[in-house]
């Protein structure tokens, strides 16, 4: 009995947007890596809201709570809060890889990245242990994921190769960067 190979690559939809998609399935140290100062700022004031507003509240309006009970609500409000902040620095991040806000920075580092990849001869998005199936599975998964993440914080931790653009235009620009040191150097 003869089984039929599954199918590893499902393309995915592009969503149109105002600003050219990057990667619709960005890893997660890429989204860390490409964050803007404004994203950690951003962030930042995110999470010191949750104590800030609690501190404000208890000075306007007293909880009396008996010894050591406000200062285990000011830190469960300051976990809460970091991780939120967290949460709204990696969304505001994803979303210009996406293409969902300006994302002229990114693009140009992403270009940047990739050509030395193809330089060096390096796979553009990392190797992977994961079987060519398994990591189709991990994109379908992890794909547009930063849209969903109030209500589901879910991260790409996969190298695969399936992320909604055409790699054709990193090898282009290499060939041409390539092509230009030579008549570089020839020419010297």
């Amino acid at each position: 009995m003869a089984t039929t190979p599954q199918q590893t690559y499902i393309p995915s939809k592009v969503t149109p947007s105002e600003y050219p998609l990057i990667d619709n399935d960005p890893h997660f140290r890429r989204v860390v890596g490409y964050a803007r100062t404004s994203d950690y700022i951003h962030g930042t004031v995110a999470a010191a809201a949750g104590p800030g507003l609690l501190l404000t509240m208890e000075k306007f309006a007293p909880s009396h709570v008996g010894r050591g009970g406000f200062a285990r609500a000011l830190r469960l409000a300051g976990v809460i809060g970091a991780i939120g902040g967290f949460l709204y620095f990696y969304q505001r991040s994803s979303l210009r890889f996406y293409g969902m806000s300006e994302n002229a920075r990114e693009i140009d580092m992403d270009m940047k990245e990739m050509v030395s990849k193809v330089k060096s001869g390096e796979p553009l998005y990392g190797e992977s242990k994961l079987t060519p199936h398994m990591q189709g599975v991990a994109a379908r998964q992890s794909r547009y994921s930063a849209l969903f993440t109030a209500v589901l914080p879910w991260f790409n931790f996969v190298n695969h190769s399936q992320h909604g653009v055409d790699t054709a235009k990193y090898y282009i620009r290499a060939e041409q960067e390539l092509e230009a040191e030579r008549s570089g150097k020839s020419s010297s």
